[in-house]
């Protein structure tokens, strides 16, 4: 009966996932259209907040019952899932042209942020002064953000678009809402028996973490991505990524640093020394040769994934 009940759960999470990803793109690329905000904007911004909600409330929840293993390795992992197996996958079923002053902006933002919070946390342990320094991270990202939206803006006020009706407005509205409830409700369910299933199997918290937790609470962004593929939104998709990466590198631990006993976070030696660098290891391959070539190729794609694949194989058998 409680295997049933499991696979029961298990599809209706998936179906949920599946639906609410086509409303919630369908949603950000409706309110991108209508208000003039570029897509890839909408998509590092509105649609990467919604989407990293799993995250922060599964690493928030893990600190607050003790289980620092999986607060951090939720964290790092996710990151790593989003950008070896998400974007990997992404771009190799369809590669992605960038506006290279947005992408710059944003990927140096990231990878600045994942090599400061290395740095904050190499003495096996993040405190607060580490949390504030990560945390300006995400100011910048912001700062940045509304100073590039403002001349986008300036640049095309007088742009024609089709203004929406009333109507049309409150069905965007509440698709947004329900597409990202049924994603992370969806995500949700797959996570809770997901972890169950490995904690029976006598898996390690912080394997958990970086493998089936975060993988599962990076479905938000996998969903996204795969649906702004089928739509031909690669741009929403990528900056939802690069957003989705940042707010949880510069948001999420440091939360939960504040919220840690003492305000002092335990960070395994591993999570530093093994799991940040092959994170920064594939951001590079995706960043770098973007910068020149001012387009995400499938080459990359298919790099990213055997990375992604090396750090899974290396992260089971280090356990």
């Amino acid at each position: 009966m409680e295997q049933f009940l499991t696979v029961l759960l298990f599809i209706v999470g998936l179906g949920l996932i599946i639906k609410g990803g086509d409303w919630f793109v369908d949603a950000a690329s409706a309110f991108a259209e209508a208000t003039g905000i570029p897509k890839f904007v909408v998509g590092a911004t509105v649609v990467s907040f919604a989407t990293t909600l799993p995250e922060l409330i599964v690493s928030v929840l893990a600190v607050i019952e003790g289980s620092n293993g999986i607060a951090i390795g939720n964290a790092v992992g996710s990151v790593t899932a989003n950008m070896g197996l998400i974007m990997g996958v992404s771009v190799l079923c369809l590669p992605a042209v960038v506006k290279i002053k947005d992408f710059a902006v944003k990927s140096l933002i990231m990878i600045g942020a994942t090599v400061a919070l290395m740095l904050c946390c190499l003495g096996g342990e993040m405190r607060l002064w580490g949390a504030f320094i990560v945390l300006a991270f995400l100011v910048l990202f912001f700062t940045t953000t509304l100073v590039s939206l403002k001349k986008d803006r300036a640049g095309t006020e007088d742009a024609a678009r089709l203004k929406p009706t009333r109507k049309e407005w409150v069905m965007t509205v509440l698709k947004f809402i329900f597409g990202a409830a049924g994603i992370v409700g969806g995500a949700q369910l797959l996570v809770t028996y997901g972890t169950k299933l490995a904690a029976m199997l006598g898996v390690p918290d912080s394997v958990i973490g970086l493998t089936m937790v975060a993988v599962g609470t990076s479905l938000p962004e996998l969903v996204t991505a795969i649906v702004a593929i089928a739509k031909k939104e690669t741009s929403m998709s990528v900056g939802n990524i690069l957003g989705a990466n940042i707010i949880d590198m510069t948001l999420i631990l440091p939360v939960c640093t504040f919220i840690s006993s003492g305000g002092v976070l335990t960070v395994d030696s591993l999570t530093v020394y093994r799991d940040v660098p092959f994170t920064i290891a594939i951001m590079l391959v995706a960043v770098v040769p973007t910068l020149f070539m001012k387009k995400l190729k499938r080459w990359q794609g298919a790099v990213m994934l055997a990375i992604y694949a090396a750090f899974v194989v290396l992260t089971v058998v280090m356990k």
